[in-house]
């Protein structure tokens, strides 16, 4: 398996991943106009963000992904990472690949100089929630709120 930086040709094979993930968060819709253009946001911006993709061997199709949003912290005083998107295609589940990526992930952010990273899980899922607890994840005290947008008016 091939840990490397996403370019735009796995934008195709990234939303079909994103749709599998959205598909189980009942938080999140499956939009794939939506994932491509915010996939290309991703991609359009490598100082704020990083998108790494899991390659099959032999294939240059995503069969995994990660990606890392850079924030501002006051409570850190620099820069922290928000982690979205760890998905895994279904018949490459269970073989480490999403300890691979979140891995690389880490090391990317050491060497950015970030200095915590975070990110949401469905509470309900347990699998996800486990998987984490392995990876040295710890929860918080935290919960997570949001205020949607007005789908009709695309803004707030």
């Amino acid at each position: 398996m091939r840990i490397s930086h996403a370019e735009p040709k796995d934008i195709p094979a990234m939303v079909e991943l994103l749709g599998d993930l959205f598909s189980i968060e009942p938080d999140f819709m499956v939009d794939p106009a939506r994932q491509e253009v915010g996939l290309k946001g991703l991609l359009e911006d490598p100082l704020r963000a990083l998108v790494l993709v899991a390659r099959a061997p032999g294939a240059e199709q995503a069969v995994g992904m990660v990606t890392l949003q850079v924030l501002v912290s006051t409570a850190e005083g620099g820069q922290v990472g928000l982690v979205e998107d760890l998905v895994i295609h279904p018949e490459w589940r269970g073989q480490g690949l999403g300890a691979a990526l979140l891995a690389e992930l880490q090391h990317q952010a050491r060497l950015r100089g970030l200095t915590r990273l975070q990110l949401l899980a469905d509470q309900e899922n347990t699998p996800a929630l486990e998987f984490y607890g392995r990876q040295g994840w710890d929860r918080t005290r935290m919960i997570c709120l949001r205020l949607k947008e007005d789908r009709d008016a695309k803004a707030l």
